[in-house]
């Protein structure tokens, strides 16, 4: 790949790449390294993309293995979990509601990053995390319920009606 075409992508694609890494795994350190090694494998591509969205998929998909992949390893398992979040957005409701996104379990966190954060439907997130398109639709459910739940008994009644609900109808899914 051409190094000026390599510096445009990454520069598209690296806090996407990120926030899901991060997402997955709750460590800003493990977060980097499997960025860097997604970015690599795709600097390392031997044939361009025939379009964006096969490009994005593709990226979004080594993501979530390399995440698997480095979960299941003993080195991963055996050390000090950390409890950090970094400042990943500049308002502080959006950190606010992050928080709590970032406290659901990962099976509700990642859809609701990719539909949300990143803008899939429920159709390419099933595409993208190998599930059924019903169990995409039961996790976002769940976890709008989970977070309208834990929003509310912390006061914040604006994300009740704002945010979840008009993310939800802005989206036109399967």
């Amino acid at each position: 790949m051409e190094k000026s075409l390599f510096q445009k992508k990454l520069t598209q694609y690296k806090d996407m790449v990120y926030r899901i890494a991060y997402t997955y795994l709750r460590n800003q350190a493990d977060a980097e390294d499997i960025a860097q090694e997604t970015f690599l494998k795709f600097y390392q591509l031997s044939k361009p993309f025939s379009d964006a969205g096969m490009e994005k998929a593709w990226l979004i998909r080594v993501t979530i293995n390399a995440c698997h992949n480095l979960k299941k390893s003993t080195w991963y398992s055996r050390r000090a979990a950390s409890k950090e979040i970094p400042e990943l957005f500049s308002d502080p409701t959006d950190s606010l509601l992050y928080e709590e996104v970032f406290a659901l379990p990962e099976r509700y966190r990642v859809v609701i990053l990719l539909y949300y954060y990143e803008e899939y439907s429920i159709q390419e997130i099933a595409d993208l995390t190998g599930r059924n398109i019903s169990t995409i639709q039961t996790q976002l459910a769940r976890a709008r319920k989970k977070l309208k739940l834990a929003l509310t008994e912390q006061g914040r009644e604006s994300y009740e009606q704002g945010t979840l609900q008009t993310g939800y109808e802005s989206h036109s899914n399967a």
